[in-house]
């Protein structure tokens, strides 16, 4: 695997410990002898689209790149794996930046806490009774009243994750919008959702908190009991992730809008 090494000559590699990862780890062992992330120039990860997303998350303040290979049911995220063209999908692999969202919430005791967030920031009602709140943009008042079990902010990343599962559009990675998608909406019942700027700054007001107690969650990261919740763009950090040139995100995007 010599020309794949042009490219990347330390590569990580991360899996789960089921049969179908660890098989595809033990044929890329032998063709190169992988070292701990710390010290790699690229990070493999082999599962599904939550084993990525976990491995953004521990790793991404290494500032390299990553790439993922397909083991799980959906990976959407992630590439097939043929181990004949491996040395080639890697040097040709198209990179496309991810950037994280940055969440602010503050709960009922003025308390304040912060998460980065890669697919989505969700806020979900924490008992039987549908969540009551207030949605700004750039502090501007959109929606007075959404009663809804809650509502979700997602990146371009996200879009194909839980956005999509509530009803939200999916968009390719390099849109530069956000997708604001309620949950489950009651009123209003035909609001749903808007794709805006990577810009603006997205704001929750939970009414009546203390009898509709909502939670906030940035991807693993749950605060409960919140009032507020300001989500924004975080361009400060911007993530490479790998894509097979012949099988693009893009690509699989334009594929699900016709899937029926």
């Amino acid at each position: 695997m010599a020309n794949a090494h042009q490219k990347f000559k330390k590569i990580a590699i991360i899996h789960q410990p089921i049969p179908e990862s660890v098989q595809i780890a033990e044929q890329l062992r032998k063709y190169f002898s992988p070292v701990n992330p710390e010290n790699a120039d690229l990070i493999i990860v082999i599962g599904g689209d939550g084993s990525l997303l976990h491995a953004l998350h521990n790793y991404m303040g290494l500032n390299i790149p990553f790439y993922g290979i397909n083991s799980g049911s959906v990976g959407f995220l992630m590439n097939n794996f043929h181990i004949e063209n491996f040395p080639s999908n890697i040097q040709q692999a198209k990179s496309t930046n991810l950037y994280p969202l940055k969440m602010k919430a503050i709960n009922t005791k003025g308390q304040e806490f912060e998460a980065l967030a890669l697919n989505e920031v969700s806020i979900f009602r924490q008992t039987n009774q549908a969540a009551k709140f207030r949605i700004k943009v750039d502090d501007i008042e959109r929606i007075e009243e959404l009663i809804a079990d809650g509502a979700l902010v997602s990146t371009p990343a996200g879009s194909s994750a839980y956005n999509l599962s509530a009803g939200g559009t999916i968009v390719p990675l390099g849109s530069n919008v956000l997708c604001l998608t309620p949950i489950s909406p009651f009123r209003p019942r035909r609001w749903h959702g808007a794709i805006l700027p990577a810009e603006v700054v997205i704001e929750f007001e939970i009414f009546e908190s203390d009898k509709r107690p909502v939670s906030a969650v940035a991807d693993f990261n749950e605060f409960t009991h919140v009032e507020r919740v300001i989500i924004r763009s975080s361009k400060a950090k911007a993530i490479k992730l790998l894509f097979d040139q012949n099988h693009t995100f893009e690509d699989r995007v334009i594929k699900e809008q016709f899937s029926y």
